[in-house]
C-alpha cells in the first residue's frame, strides 16, 4: 500500500485555508475591516447604512458557499443533529455572549489577529481552545463517553 504525502482532505483544507486567507486578506486591503464573522453579522442590525451592504454581501458569501459545500459534499458537514431546539438555541446565545464578552470570535481573533501576532487575539483564541477543550471532556464524561 502506498500513500502520498497529500491526502485529498488535507489538500481541500489547505485550498480551503488559503481561500480563507485570501478574503480576510482583500476586505482587509479593500475595506479596512477584519474579517470577524460575529462583528461583520452584528455590524448587519447597528451600522450606518453604508455599511450594511458589504457586510449583507460578505455574510450572503458565506451562506452560498456553504450551501454549495453542502451539495458539492455533504459528508463534510457529518450527521444532522438531534438535540432539541432548545439546546440549540441556549448554545447559540451563550456563542453570541461569548463573542460578545471576548470583542470577537474565532474568525477575527484566530485568523485575523493572530495573524497580526495580536496579543489579545492570541490570549482570546487560547481561551476558546481551552474551553472547547474542558466542554467535550465536560460532556464526554456527563455522556458516557459520547457526544
Amino acid at each position: 500500500m502506498t500513500s502520498s504525502f497529500f491526502s485529498m482532505a488535507s489538500l481541500t483544507g489547505l485550498l480551503g485555508g488559503l481561500l480563507i486567507g485570501l478574503s480576510a486578506s482583500l476586505l482587509w486591503v479593500m475595506n479596512g475591516r477584519i474579517a470577524g464573522i460575529s462583528g461583520i453579522t452584528g455590524g448587519m442590525f447597528a451600522a450606518p447604512l453604508r455599511e450594511v451592504s458589504w457586510r449583507g454581501a460578505f455574510v450572503t458569501g458565506l451562506v452560498i458557499a456553504g450551501a454549495v459545500g453542502a451539495l458539492l459534499e455533504p459528508s463534510v458537514f457529518g450527521a444532522p443533529t438531534t438535540l432539541p431546539f432548545a439546546q440549540l438555541l441556549a448554545a447559540g446565545l451563550l456563542v453570541g455572549t461569548g463573542t460578545a464578552l471576548g470583542s470577537g470570535c474565532t474568525s477575527g481573533h484566530g485568523v485575523c489577529g493572530l495573524a497580526r501576532f495580536s496579543k489579545r487575539s492570541l490570549f482570546a483564541t487560547l481561551t476558546f481552545i481551552g474551553v472547547g477543550m474542558l466542554t467535550v471532556a465536560a460532556v464526554r464524561a456527563l455522556h458516557g463517553g459520547a457526544l
